[in-house]
């Protein structure tokens, strides 16, 4: 070990990395291209609406960040889309270093009202687009893998797969439950081609899936008063998970799944034993 290797801009530099986030082009997906651009990554942007991911990648080069992006269409929703995205792909670059599965859909309905072609879109899209992509994708991770620099595989979860919270959005929670077992189940079988799996496990972030709830100020603060650290988080908070988890210093870590949540992930609700207490 040497003082170089202590440096921070040793362990979060992602120079000379290419990155490929799903649905990058808005909410947490925009906040993590955000990061890794920031960090050196050239990073592909990728989603349904190819206009939208071109646009924002112009938007995130004028920042003037080290890294650069591109946009283009890919879409996870169906067999045919994802053979065509992993081609889009390996047409952009001979080695992928950074996998962000963050493409993702949600429905709200009251029980009893659920639809069944809404269950099996939200399935469809967030459990086996995720899937389907990454093994893929694999050949490209694996021709960027060392034991010193593993490639990097990051899914989207939700806290909402880590607690019992439906909200009515009863597939969204049970996808992200699914999320996370994946992310272990593959991290423990890709540890051996040097590829780390890990999982971001979100609460409430501004982005257009939750605009019901952080559109409006007045309506994010009351949400925000409800997460244990009093507030909704933050374009930084993902960009700073993604720079540690697919840096240098992120290298030893797989199979975790990271709660971004404000303390959401931990609460327990009321004390059991508080009317004895008074």
């Amino acid at each position: 070990m040497t003082t170089e290797s202590m440096r921070p801009d040793r362990l979060f530099s992602l120079s000379s990395k290419t990155a490929l986030v799903t649905g990058g082009a808005t909410g947490i997906g925009r906040m993590a291209a955000e990061g890794l651009i920031a960090a050196g990554a050239r990073v592909l942007i990728a989603s349904r609406n190819e206009d939208t991911c071109k646009s924002a990648a112009e938007e995130l080069n004028a920042l003037g960040y080290e890294g650069k992006a591109e946009g283009f269409g890919g879409d996870v929703a169906s067999e045919e889309g994802i053979t065509a995205l992993v081609e889009g792909v390996g047409e952009r670059c001979s080695r992928l270093d950074i996998l962000m599965n963050n493409a993702g859909t949600s429905w709200g309905m009251p029980l009893g009202e659920f639809p069944y072609a809404a269950w099996d879109r939200v399935m469809r899209v967030n459990v086996t687009g995720l899937f389907q992509l990454t093994q893929g994708l694999l050949p490209l991770l694996e021709r960027a893998a060392s034991d010193d620099d593993p490639a990097r595989v990051v899914n989207v979860g939700s806290v909402m797969g880590e607690t019992p919270h439906g909200d009515r959005a009863y597939s969204y929670a049970a996808s992200k439950a699914a999320v996370h077992h994946l992310t272990r189940i593959l991290a423990g079988e890709l540890a051996q081609r040097r590829i780390t799996v890990n999982a971001l496990a979100p609460g409430p972030f501004v982005s257009k899936m939750t605009a019901f709830a952080t559109a409006d100020e007045e309506v994010r603060s009351r949400v925000g008063a409800q997460v244990p650290l009093g507030r909704v988080g933050r374009p930084e908070d993902i960009a700073a998970a993604m720079q540690f988890l697919c840096g240098r210093g992120g290298a030893y870590v797989t199979g975790a799944i990271l709660p971004l949540s404000g303390g959401i992930n931990v609460e327990t609700g009321p004390d059991l034993f508080q009317e004895a207490y008074e």
